[in-house]
């Protein structure tokens, strides 16, 4: 069996000399040393070998040595090694099993390495013993320093904390073996911090060492510490370790603001408004942030009501303001008093020194100010039937400086557009320029201008009210258009309308309407009045029958009465047509003429009317659409006779003098088809220009112009877009053997006497439309 002894040297840190020995499995087995030694059965052992680290001795570093049972010291034996680091950082003797190391190690690194072994025959190869697995750990020695997590830490606590306050905690940690000695057990020490911090040795806890009155944040507010870490539990020799703490002292409301001065003074003008800024002071507090937020309030004195004050959240100022309109000739300054105090209290230190006072004097400055009016607005009343230059009312306006300008007054035109008022300058008077109808205009809104003689430019308007008061001018009327039906069988005393009244006027008691039939209507009346007493009255007959046929209408007049000074009446015509009724007294029929006296008709009717009206237009309009068509006979009898005819296309086109108009020299002249298609700017305006238009003619033969328009008009049938567009063409080609020469006006002289063209009618029916239309009068076109 492979290491059934092994011989290991192990040198521990302080120089002493230790011997491990490893049991094998087979008898006869032995452990080698310097000396000699008795054979120990320790299974557990065998495999591992011990090494320091760190080695600085300059020859490789002896482990231990293999040895097998199967080395008998013949030579024959060779020892290999395998594994983590073998041939690199250990080394074997081939023939005797030493194991060295070639190079220092650190434990930090790597704290073991596992190899393996095998013993082998030199001069076969063969494996004397199967392959073994040991292990090399390394031995820790305190080579490495404490290190804390971080180099630099920030804490902070609060100022005037309990001594014991906690601020943080810092940690160092050891790379040595903390199972090996003290090398990595630490302790925590304060270096620099004193008096007012100190450390927990074990933990690493900073805390507060002095009293709350000696951590003051205003009087210093940022501390810097040194922590050191000992290892070797802080014994002699042990290696140190350390950190730098900045602890900052956050504010805590301890201290209350206070008034830079304890007297301000400010001058503010009369003139300003409500709101005006009068003037700034100034508090300040030791504390920052929100404990040095503060506020400001007026606690006292007579310009309590004049003034406020608010604080300035960016500058913690506070800032007094106007609140009242300032009248110099009545105060000419006022006095307050003005406390601050921190707006978020802390009652630990809270005190009746918190809050702090201070004195505010405020002059008020004398301005020229405008004419000031004795009232914010004026109302006047008059009578709507007041006569021109009566008194409407009047307004006062004074100066309220101490110089007391003369004011005169005048009347803003923009209001008063009409010119309906007018206003005495010196006195303020407002009187009537024009008569006045409360009916028309109730109220009159106007507005007066006070204006200083000495400074013009010092003015104040002011509104005034005008109220129309009512009299009674208007006559009351019928409330409506009444249509009044009897029917011709009825009784005496029969209630046919009921009719009320309407006033413009507006008494203050209430309309009261009194109905009564007119004295004119008395004499031998059909109907008579009946007052109601509720401002309406009824229309009653005073016979049994009435006959249409013999009178269709009765007028009845009415009298409208009221009753108020000075009475006003009206007489008022009630339209009453004789109707036939059916048994119930519906209307069935009345007279044409009672229908056309009746002062209108209903919507319905005139619907009906109107679209009787339009049915009847349109029919007239079709009839005669149609009756134009069937007139329309085709100028053209016959396709085979083209000569010289003439279309209408409903356009005369321009005439003779319509040099532009399709030339049939065209058709004569074949060879200059070309040319004439190249000369684009004579041709119409009105036609699409097409290079089929013109074709080369071989031949003017008459049947070669035939046959060339009966393929255009053909083709133009056939395309609605192909013009001529509503246009006269006139060809003066007339063709071969026409036995009524040229009948073209080109060659014709102009006149203007009248011309005869009934001879045409003698040619034949091909030219007696000629003759229609050519010998019609202007008037049958219009």
């Amino acid at each position: 069996m492979l290491f059934g002894f092994f011989y290991i040297f192990f040198v521990h840190v302080i120089g002493l000399q230790s011997e491990k020995a490893q049991n094998g499995e087979k008898t006869g087995t032995a452990i080698r040393g310097e000396k000699l030694l008795k054979r120990v059965r320790r299974g557990w052992m065998w495999n591992q070998f011990f090494l320091q680290e760190e080695y600085t001795g300059s020859d490789y570093q002896y482990i231990g040595k293999l040895q097998s049972d199967q080395d008998n010291g013949s030579g024959l034996v060779k020892y290999v090694l395998s594994g983590e680091g073998a041939g690199t950082l250990f080394v074997l003797d081939e023939n005797n099993g030493d194991l060295h190391a070639t190079r220092r190690l650190d434990r930090e690194e790597k704290a073991f390495y596992i190899l393996k072994a095998t013993v082998v025959n030199k001069r076969t190869g063969q494996k004397l013993e199967p392959e073994t697995e040991f292990t090399v750990k390394l031995h820790d020695i305190n080579d490495n320093e404490p290190q804390f997590s971080r180099e630099v830490y920030i804490g902070s606590v609060p100022e005037r904390s309990d001594i014991g306050t906690s601020v943080i905690q810092v940690t160092a940690t050891d790379a040595d073996d903390s199972m090996y000695g003290n090398s990595a057990k630490l302790v925590y020490s304060i270096s620099q911090g004193h008096p007012y911090f100190s450390v927990d040795p074990n933990t690493g806890v900073i805390q507060t060492a002095l009293g709350p009155d000696d951590m003051d944040r205003e009087q210093r507010e940022h501390y810097q510490v040194v922590i050191e870490a000992k290892d070797m539990a802080g014994q002699r020799g042990g290696l140190t370790g350390s950190t730098t703490i900045n602890i900052t002292l956050t504010d805590v409301n301890d201290n209350p603001p206070r008034f830079t001065q304890s007297i301000y003074q400010f001058r503010v003008p009369e003139s300003s408004v409500s709101g005006t800024p009068v003037g700034r002071i100034l508090a300040t507090d030791r504390d920052i942030g929100m404990n040095a937020e503060m506020y400001f309030t007026i606690v006292s004195g007579d310009g309590m009501d004049m003034f406020d004050i608010s604080t300035d959240k960016d500058t913690q100022e506070g800032v007094i303001t106007v609140s009242k309109p300032l009248d110099f000739e009545k105060k000419p300054s006022y006095t307050v008093e003005i406390q601050v105090q921190n707006t978020q209290v802390d009652p630990r230190f809270m005190s009746a020194g918190s809050k702090d006072m201070a004195t505010v004097r405020i002059g008020v400055e004398d301005v020229d100010e405008p004419p000031l009016f004795d009232k914010a607005s004026y109302l006047m009343e008059v009578k709507e039937d007041a006569a021109v230059g009566v008194a409407v009312g009047s307004v006062s306006a004074m100066d309220p400086d101490a110089a007391r300008s003369m004011v005169k007054y005048s009347i803003d035109r923009r209001t008063d557009m009409d010119r309906l008022f007018n206003i005495h300058s010196g006195n303020g008077s407002v009187f009537l320029l024009r008569s006045l109808d409360r009916e028309e205009t109730a109220w009159h809104n106007i507005s007066v201008i006070a204006t200083e003689f000495n400074n013009p430019r010092q003015s104040s308007h002011v509104p005034v009210y005008i109220r129309l008061l009512d009299i009674n001018d208007n006559a009351p009327t019928f409330a409506t258009t009444y249509e009044t039906y009897v029917c011709e069988r009825t009784k005496a005393g029969q209630r046919i309308q009921t009719v009320s009244a309407v006033d413009a006027d507006e008494p203050s008691m209430g309309h009261k309407f009194f109905f009564s039939l007119a004295p004119e209507g008395t004499h031998r009346s059909n109907f008579t009045v009946r007052d109601n007493g509720d401002n309406t009255a009824g229309i009653l007959t005073r016979r049994a029958s009435y006959s249409r046929l013999h009178q269709s209408i009765y007028l009845v007049p009415v009298v409208i009465t009221d009753g108020d000074y000075p009475m006003q009446s009206s007489t008022g015509t009630l339209t009453v047509r004789v109707c036939t009724c059916d048994r119930e007294g519906n209307m069935e029929l009345c007279n044409a003429e009672a229908l056309s006296s009746s002062p209108g008709l209903s919507t319905g009717a005139l619907i009906a009317i109107l679209l009787c009206a339009i049915i009847l237009l349109m029919i007239v309009v079709l009839f005669t659409a149609l009756k134009r068509q069937r007139k329309k006979e085709p100028l053209i009898i016959s396709k085979e006779d083209v000569r010289d005819n003439v279309v209408s296309y409903n356009d005369e086109g321009g005439g003779e003098e319509d040099t532009q108009a399709f030339d049939i020299g065209a058709l004569r002249h074949p060879d200059a088809a070309a040319a004439v298609l190249e000369e684009s700017a004579k041709q119409r305006r009105d036609i699409i220009p097409s290079d089929t238009l013109l074709y080369p003619m071989a031949s003017r033969d008459n049947g070669d112009v035939r046959n060339f328009i009966n393929q255009r008009v053909l083709e133009n049938d056939c395309n609605p877009t192909a013009p001529p567009y509503d246009s006269l063409a006139t060809y003066a080609y007339e063709g071969a053997g026409s036995v009524a020469e040229s009948l073209s006006s080109l060659g014709s002289a102009s006149t203007e006497a009248e011309q005869d063209y009934h001879y045409l009618s003698d040619w034949g029916p091909r030219f007696r439309k000629l003759a229609d239309l050519y010998g019609a009068e202007d008037g049958d076109f219009s």
